[in-house]
C-alpha cells in the first residue's frame, strides 16, 4: 500500500512562487511514475505533469510548461512540484499521484495524463492565488 502526503500548499500573492512536494511510503518510490494534478472548484481534476519511473523524462500539460516544474528525489521519496509566477488561475487543490504499473512506454489506453491511469491519492494540499 503506498501513501502520499502532499505539503507545502498556501496562500500567495500572483507572481509569486511556491514549491510543493508529495512525500511517499509504503512502497518502491522509484519504481512508480508518479504525477501532479489540480482541481479548482466546480472544475474537473486537472492533468498538470507526468514524471516517468523509468528514465528522467517528464510531460507536462502544454499550458503550464515553463511555469511549472516537476522533479523528484528517489533517495527522500519525494516528489516535488515548483510553480512560479503563479496567477489566480493556479488556484486549486493539488494532488500527487502514483501509477504503480511499471510501463514502458504509453499508449492512449494506459491513460498516463489523466486520473484513471493513477492507482494511489495523497489528500491533497491547496494552493490559492490572490490578485
Amino acid at each position: 500500500q503506498v501513501q502520499l502526503v502532499e505539503s507545502g500548499g498556501g496562500l500567495v500573492q500572483a507572481g509569486e512562487s511556491l514549491r510543493l512536494s508529495c512525500a511517499a511510503s509504503g512502497g518502491t518510490f522509484s519504481k512508480y511514475a508518479m504525477g501532479w494534478f489540480r482541481q479548482a472548484p466546480g472544475k474537473e481534476r486537472e492533468f498538470v505533469g507526468r514524471s516517468s519511473w523509468q528514465t528522467s523524462g517528464i510531460n507536462y500539460t502544454g499550458s503550464l510548461k515553463g511555469r511549472f516544474t516537476i522533479s523528484r528525489d528517489n533517495a527522500k521519496n519525494t516528489m516535488y512540484l515548483e510553480m512560479k509566477s503563479l496567477k489566480p488561475e493556479d488556484t486549486a487543490v493539488y494532488y500527487c499521484a502514483a501509477d504503480t504499473r511499471q510501463l514502458y512506454y504509453c499508449r492512449v489506453s494506459d491513460h498516463c495524463f489523466d486520473p484513471e491511469g493513477f492507482d494511489y491519492w495523497g489528500q491533497g494540499t491547496q494552493v490559492f492565488v490572490s490578485s
